[in-house]
């Protein structure tokens, strides 16, 4: 008999034919010696769970994917982040879970040494069967194939019983008709609707936020559980030119006393911003910016009043951006999502920070030109082109699970595509999840506050003029499903918000 025939019928236990076997089985060929001979295999496509719940769980996935990459996998999708409660051995620590989709060249048996190593490496022992580890590895799939020896089955065999594998593993996924090798994924579940089904099945998205199961993004020193309540992030411009309050800020002084009457009307997050985006606004240089920015942040770090809130840098310098976040800040707002320096996205993935990506064509100079205000369908087109951003900074290194969303109210949009923007978040978010499941699930920010296309609306030609409206717009993206809310008038919003909370909580509570 054929040795590949063979294998395929006795030993590699693969589904995909001889050709498929010789072209992916490694290390399961062996010499009369006994010596184990490397057949290298084609590229394939893969999906890795990750799960930790020893020491600091965030830090162990850092490490890990870092691990994973020098390994040869290229990651090219990130799931969500979830906090877990654990299953079978329950007295130990809540675990963080998600999973990954890459690109290997490694076998199958290659891959799962691999990971073994590097679970090794970062102090997994032995121990007992589902008890603590500080990383846990599973290959839940490996091309198009099954694999089933006596070491390795694939697919993983309790991906369907799991929510904490099936969740994750969900944000990964793309559409059954994406490619061949997700198709047949889809077709691993045994039912007619593919894994979406078999998620279903087990309760899908009803089961976010209970039994034992939330997504989380981390911020700071904490896991952040976005879907608790609407955030509110307070704006404070130290520009001299920013539209609605620009030169009221430059003073140290003034800026902490800003930031103390924000956080005690109940800001949750501080956006410190040192150069204007308003349309036509000059650029600075990063270290005008950085001469504007970093005396302001160093006072506000010692302020006691921020102690459990998060600090934003709105920037789109990569080099203000890793000073700010050096010097304490959590978060990276740019308001072009890695477009107006190359240098971003590589920078803030090597930070490890949250970042908001927003979607703006061209440049504050440029934003309201004509050319960049022709849509077809703004909310197709928004989530879209958005998308195509957040992909360039997952593949740049910042997962999914750190990844806000913005869909650039005001910024190369007109007065009717802002409109359609608030009143279609939900479209915004379904388009995404047609593209990517995470990314569709990650925070989403809205800024409306006092910008021109309200002025015009309701004839308030003064920007101090537009709370009112303001609100009425923050209800409306709210009630649409934006989870974080930026604002000037923190007091005022922050009612508006809290009342459209319980208005969500009571429709949800009767459901």
């Amino acid at each position: 008999m054929n040795i590949f025939k063979q294998l395929a019928s006795t030993r590699c236990g693969f589904n995909g034919g001889m050709k498929s076997c010789r072209a992916t089985c490694v290390s399961l060929l062996h010499s009369s010696s006994g010596t184990s001979v490397e057949v290298h295999s084609q590229d394939q496509e893969v999906v890795i769970a990750l799960g930790s719940n020893v020491g600091n769980r965030v830090d162990n996935f850092n490490e890990a994917l870092q691990l994973m990459k020098k390994s040869g996998m290229h990651i090219t999708r990130h799931g969500c982040l979830y906090e877990t409660e654990p299953v079978y051995v329950t007295d130990q620590p809540l675990f963080l879970n998600s999973a990954v989709r890459g690109i290997t060249k490694l076998g199958p048996h290659e891959l799962l040494r691999v990971l073994k190593k590097i679970e090794k490496d970062m102090g997994r022992t032995d121990g007992i069967r589902y008890g603590p580890r500080p990383i846990d590895l599973d290959i839940l799939f490996y091309g198009k194939f099954r694999v089933n020896s006596e070491i390795l089955t694939i697919p993983h065999e309790r991906i369907w019983e799991r929510p904490f594998v099936m969740a994750p593993l969900m944000d990964v996924m793309g559409s059954a008709m994406e490619s061949d090798t997700v198709a047949s994924w889809h077709s691993f579940s045994k039912l007619s609707g593919g894994l979406f089904e078999s998620w279903e099945k087990l309760g899908g998205e009803s089961l976010i936020g209970k039994n034992g199961l939330k997504r989380v993004l981390p911020t700071g020193n904490v896991l952040w559980d976005w879907s608790l309540k609407t955030s509110m992030m307070g704006i404070l411009n130290l520009t001299p030119d920013s539209f609605s309050d620009g030169g009221k800020f430059q003073s140290v002084e003034a800026a902490v006393s800003q930031v103390r009457l924000m956080i005690l009307e109940g800001a949750d997050i501080i956006d410190i911003g040192a150069q204007s985006t308003r349309p036509m606004a000059s650029r600075l240089s990063a270290q005008e910016e950085l001469d504007r920015l970093i005396p302001v942040l160093d006072a506000v770090l010692k302020m006691p009043e921020v102690e459990g809130k998060l600090l934003s840098v709105d920037t789109f310098h990569s080099e203000v951006a890793s000073e700010a976040i050096g010097k304490g800040a959590h978060i990276v707002n740019d308001v072009s999502a890695g477009q107006l320096d190359p240098n971003m996205l590589d920078v803030v993935a090597s930070l490890k920070v949250p970042y908001v990506a927003m979607h703006m064509r061209g440049n504050p100079s440029t934003m309201q030109n004509s050319e960049n205000l022709q849509y077809d369908n703004v909310c197709e087109q928004v989530a879209s082109e958005l998308y195509l951003r957040v992909r360039d900074a997952e593949l740049s290194g910042i997962p999914a699970w750190r990844i806000i969303i913005d869909p650039g109210i005001g910024f190369s949009k007109n007065t009717e595509h802002n409109l359609d923007i608030l009143m279609g978040l939900p479209n915004i978010r379904m388009e995404l999840a047609g593209k990517s499941l995470a990314l569709s699930h990650a925070p989403m920010l809205i800024g409306p506050s006092r910008k021109r296309f309200l002025g015009d609306i309701c004839a308030r030609p003064a920007a101090a003029e537009r709370d009112p409206a303001t609100i009425a717009a923050v209800t409306a993206g709210v009630l649409g499903g934006a989870n974080i809310v930026r604002a000037h008038n923190v007091k005022d919003n922050l009612d508006a918000v809290k009342l459209c909370d319980a208005m969500v909580k009571r429709e949800r509570s009767q459901a």
